[in-house]
C-alpha cells in the first residue's frame, strides 16, 4: 500500500527479497512514475487476471507486526482515517533491519501483586496521588509471564521522566522502536505508543485515561489491543469521562479520605457583584499572589485568550469592533487591528463613527500581563502554545493560555482568570474538559492535605477559580474532591449524545446520503454536517464510503 493513497495495489516480490517481506514490511514501489514508500498489507495474493503486476523496488526494514497492522486497519475504520497515516505512525521514524535481543532476565517491577484480570479495568486515583504503584502493579503481572507491558502517558515529557524512575528501580525499559519490536519487558511511550510494535503484550496501562481525545482515542486504541490480546488493561484517571464509565465502569475508586486529600483546595471566588471595573484581577488574586510570591513559590493564572483585547467596542459609538473583510472580531496588537480569520489589518479606527477610543470587552493574555505586572509590581510572564514560542520564562509570575498547565511543572498556587468560557463552551463535554483543567492544575500544586503529592511552602496545594457559576456541578466536585458528583449521564441520555449515541461531522456542498436507516444527518451550517447513529458499529460502517472531511467523535460540537 503507498503511502501516498488510500488504495491497495499489487506488487510482485523478487525472489532476492522473498525471506524480508511478511505483511508490515516497508517497501519501496513504483508509482505513477516515482519510488514511493509503502507497507506491505498482505502476501500471497493472486492478482486479477489479465494485470502485469510490477516489482518491489527495494525493502526498507521492519514496520508494524501483524497484531498492530491489523489493529491499524480497524482504528481507520473506527475514526475514519486513512490506513495509511496510522502505519506511519507505528513505524520507526529511521529504517530499521535488524532487531536487538531483549535482555534477560524479567522487567523486575515489583513482585507481590496478585495477576490483574483480562479485560478493562477503569481506576479513579486522585490528582496527586503518585501514579508509579499501579504501573509496578502492571509490569508484574506481565513478567510472570514472560510478555511485555506497555504504558501510555499524556506526553513525551511525561513518559521520559516515567521510564527514567522505573529503569532507576532495575526495570528494563525499551528506549526505541527497535526494542520495542525486539521484545523489551516495559514499553513506555505518549499516545504513538498505543501502536508500539510490542510481539506479546501481557498487561497495559494507560495514565490519565481522559486525556487522549484527539484525531483518535490512544486509550480506547490500547484497549482494543489488550482484548485482543487477551490481556489486562487498567485505565488509570482522577475524572473518568462518561464514556469511559458506561464503556468500562463501574470505576475502583479509594476511600473518600484519601481520594480527597489527594485534589487540590479548590478556592471559588464569585465574580457576579464584583466591582467590573476591575477586570479579570480581583482583590482575591492579589491576595493570594501576595501571599504566594514572599515565600519564592510561582504564581500561574490561566486566560484562554490570546492577545491584548480578543473583543473590544468602540467607546464613542458602542459598535463592536469587527473586521471590515470578513466581519469577524478583530484582535487589538498594539496599533493595529487584526482579524485572526482572514489576516488582514487595519488602524484602530471604528468603521462606524471614525472614533479612535476603544473598550476592551474581553482582555486577551497580553493585556492582562500588562495589568498584572503594574499592580503587583513584579515582571509577568507569557506562556502559550503557539509552534516557535520561547521557553517557559523563569519569572515567578506566570500568564497563558491553558498551554501554561502542560508546560510548568510545579507551581505555589494556580489562578483560572475566567472559568467560565471552560464551563460555558460551545460543546457537550465542556465539563469534562473543564474538570480535567482542574487535574492539570491539581497536578502543579499537590494535594490539600499535608503528604499528598507536592508540597509547597504556601502550604496545601491552591487552585483559584474566578467564576460567575459558583453552583456549577464541575466546582461542587472540585471543591470536594469528588468526581463523582459530576456527571451528565441523564442529560446525555435525554439528548442522545455519546455515550448513548455516536457522532461524526463531515464536510460536503450538499447532505451526504448514507446507507443505514438509524443513521441520521442534520446540518451544522457552512458546508458542514452532523451525522448520529444508535453505535459506533453503525456509524463508522456508514462514514466508510467518504473520502475526506470525515471526523469521528468530534471534539467541537
Amino acid at each position: 500500500m503507498p503511502a501516498v493513497s488510500r488504495r491497495r495495489f499489487d506488487y510482485a516480490v523478487p525472489e532476492r527479497w522473498r525471506a524480508d517481506v511478511r505483511p508490515g514490511t516497508r517497501v519501496r514501489v513504483p508509482f505513477h512514475g516515482r519510488r514511493v514508500g509503502a507497507w506491505v498489507v498482505e502476501c500471497d495474493v493472486a492478482p486479477p487476471s489479465g494485470v502485469v503486476v510490477r516489482e518491489l523496488t527495494g525493502v526498507s526494514g521492519w514496520g508494524p507486526p501483524p497484531p498492530v497492522l491489523e489493529l491499524a486497519e480497524w482504528g481507520a475504520w473506527r475514526w475514519a482515517m486513512p490506513l495509511a497515516t496510522l502505519l506511519r505512525v507505528a513505524s520507526p521514524e529511521r529504517n530499521v533491519r535488524a532487531l536487538p535481543a531483549p535482555p534477560d532476565g524479567v522487567a523486575r517491577g515489583q513482585g507481590g501483586h496478585e495477576a490483574l484480570r483480562a479485560g478493562v479495568t477503569l481506576r479513579r486515583l486522585p490528582p496527586a496521588e503518585d501514579l508509579l504503584g499501579a504501573v509496578l502493579e502492571v509490569i508484574a503481572s506481565s513478567e510472570a509471564s514472560g510478555t511485555s507491558a506497555l504504558v501510555l502517558v499524556p506526553s513525551r515529557g511525561w513518559a521520559e521522566r516515567l521510564a527514567a524512575r522505573l529503569r532507576s528501580r532495575g526495570v528494563d525499559v525499551a528506549s526505541s522502536w527497535a526494542e520495542a519490536a525486539g521484545g523489551w519487558p516495559v514499553v513506555v511511550g505518549s499516545r504513538a505508543a498505543a501502536w508500539a510494535p510490542v510481539p506479546r503484550l501481557g498487561a497495559a496501562v494507560v495514565l490519565d485515561a481522559h486525556d487522549y481525545e484527539d484525531r483518535y482515542d490512544a486509550s480506547e486504541v490500547v484497549a482494543e489491543r489488550a482484548r485482543r490480546a487477551g490481556a489486562p488493561c487498567v485505565l488509570v484517571s482522577p475524572c473518568p469521562t462518561a464514556v469511559q464509565r458506561v464503556r468500562y465502569g463501574p470505576a475502583q475508586v479509594p476511600e473518600r479520605s484519601q481520594e480527597r486529600a489527594g485534589w487540590p483546595a479548590l478556592r471559588v471566588v464569585d465574580r457576579r457583584s464584583a466591582d467590573p471595573r476591575t477586570g479579570l484581577l480581583s482583590e482575591e488574586l492579589v491576595h493570594l499572589a501576595r501571599r504566594v510570591l514572599p515565600l519564592g513559590e510561582r504564581l500561574v493564572c490561566v486566560l484562554d485568550r490570546t492577545g491584548r483585547a480578543r473583543l473590544s467596542a468602540c467607546a464613542s459609538c458602542g459598535a463592536l469592533v469587527r473586521c471590515t473583510v470578513c466581519g469577524r472580531a478583530v484582535e487589538s496588537t498594539g496599533s493595529l487591528l487584526h482579524c485572526p480569520g482572514c489576516g488582514s489589518q487595519r488602524p484602530v479606527v471604528c468603521a462606524q463613527c471614525g472614533s479612535l477610543r476603544m473598550k476592551v470587552l474581553r482582555q486577551g493574555v497580553t493585556r492582562v500581563r500588562e495589568e498584572l505586572e503594574a499592580l503587583l509590581g513584579v515582571r509577568v510572564g507569557e506562556v502559550s502554545g503557539r509552534p516557535g514560542d520561547q521557553p517557559v520564562p523563569d519569572d515567578a509570575v506566570l500568564v497563558g493560555t491553558q498551554a501554561v498547565l502542560h508546560r510548568v511543572r510545579h507551581a505555589g498556587a494556580v489562578a483560572f482568570l475566567d472559568f467560565d468560557q471552560h464551563l460555558c463552551a460551545p460543546r457537550f463535554s465542556a465539563g469534562e474538559q473543564a474538570l480535567a483543567l482542574l487535574v492539570r492544575a491539581g497536578r502543579l500544586v499537590g494535594g490539600r492535605e499535608a503528604g499528598v503529592g507536592r508540597r509547597s511552602k504556601v502550604g496545601p496545594g491552591v487552585v483559584m477559580v474566578q467564576t460567575r457559576l459558583p453552583d456549577h456541578d464541575v466546582l461542587r466536585a472540585g471543591v470536594a474532591g469528588d468526581p463523582g458528583l459530576f456527571t451528565e449521564l441523564e442529560l446525555r441520555a435525554e439528548l442522545r449524545l455519546p455515550p448513548f449515541s455516536a457522532l461524526a461531522t463531515l464536510k460536503a456542498d450538499a447532505p451526504p446520503a448514507l446507507d443505514g436507516e438509524a443513521v441520521e444527518v442534520s446540518p451544522l451550517g457552512a458546508g458542514r454536517w452532523l451525522v448520529r447513529a444508535p453505535d459506533h458499529r453503525t456509524l463508522c460502517d456508514a462514514v466508510a464510503t467518504v473520502h475526506g472531511g470525515v471526523r469521528v467523535d468530534p471534539l467541537d460540537v
